[in-house]
């Protein structure tokens, strides 16, 4: 009764998780039908529902939740450590799926592939770029990336960057028919490039600080993109002021390309981190991605 408890268990997290039968069916290797038969078979025993089924989709239930917070971690904890003592007689292998936002992606994540991967090419990497803020344990990542005052306490952070900077940029052709901003204010008088944040949907404020004062201003204009190239191809067309990370747009500055304005309105914000969970024992691949992504100064 008990090994058939911990079966069935063991279904239905796979089912909660996936939010539909047919994908957990999938992933367990065993059919569909069997697979409700033994949800349903739980549930009886239990004598609670599990999970609530529509046509469209399955979700957990009050009692399925609380399965999913106080006992699917312990089985997670078990498959880790199952993995750790597999990994002991063999070489580092296994996929690492980490969730980023697309500029850490690009600057920190992509260059550190070309130290780790050559060397084993046992280790697959699955990088989300992202700009959302990811449950990176919902979504079954093994790590995320973010900046260093956005990550949850509960987490183990690594820093993997230097203190960044943020730059207001323009074309010259822009600034022809305008004149530069002063004050963050002023930017409500320019034609602005925005990013839409794809976790609410809302559109992202920018944000400057001098003196220990923080102005946050909402900037409106007749673009908006969720891309960092299109935004800084934007400003290069003179459409409009981009708000950029300093190092994508310091060689278009640095060749007249772009003009920076409220230089001395940016100052260093936290740089990135990769976090994952506390209760994660890192697999010897996690361990050498690790490694790869640190931060030297």
């Amino acid at each position: 009764m008990a090994q058939n408890n911990l079966n069935d268990i063991l279904a239905f997290i796979a089912v909660a998780r996936e939010g539909s039968f047919t994908k957990a069916a999938a992933r367990l290797g065993v059919s569909q039908s069997a697979l409700s038969q033994t949800v349903r078979a739980l549930e009886q025993r239990l004598a609670l529902p599990l999970l609530v089924r529509t046509t469209r989709s399955v979700s957990p239930t009050e009692a399925g939740l609380q399965i999913m917070a106080n006992i699917a971690p312990h089985f997670e904890e078990i498959e880790a450590q199952l993995a750790l003592l597999g990994e002991r007689r063999l070489k580092p292998a296994g996929t690492i799926r980490v969730s980023a936002g697309e500029h850490s992606a690009l600057t920190i994540l992509q260059p550190a592939l070309n130290k780790l991967l050559p060397d084993y090419p046992d280790i697959r990497l699955e990088i989300h770029s992202e700009n959302r803020l990811t449950d990176i344990v919902a979504e079954r990542y093994d790590a995320g990336v973010r900046m260093g005052d956005q990550v949850d306490k509960d987490m183990i952070a690594v820093r993997i960057s230097a203190d960044l900077r943020w730059a207001v940029v323009g074309s010259p052709g822009y600034f022809a028919r305008r004149p530069a901003p002063q004050v963050p204010g002023d930017l409500t008088e320019h034609n602005c490039i925005n990013m839409r944040l794809p976790t609410h949907g809302a559109i992202y404020t920018w944000e400057f600080a001098r003196d220990g004062r923080e102005v946050k201003v909402k900037v409106d204009g007749q673009l908006v993109f969720n891309n960092l190239a299109l935004r800084i191809q934007s400003a290069l067309d003179g459409l409009g002021l981009a708000y950029i990370p300093e190092d994508q747009v310091q060689p278009h500055i640095d060749a007249g390309r772009l003009v920076r304005v409220l230089d001395d309105w940016c100052p260093a914000c936290p740089g990135y981190r990769l976090y994952y969970p506390s209760r994660r024992h890192p697999s010897a691949a996690f361990t050498l991605f690790l490694d790869a992504v640190r931060y030297q100064p």
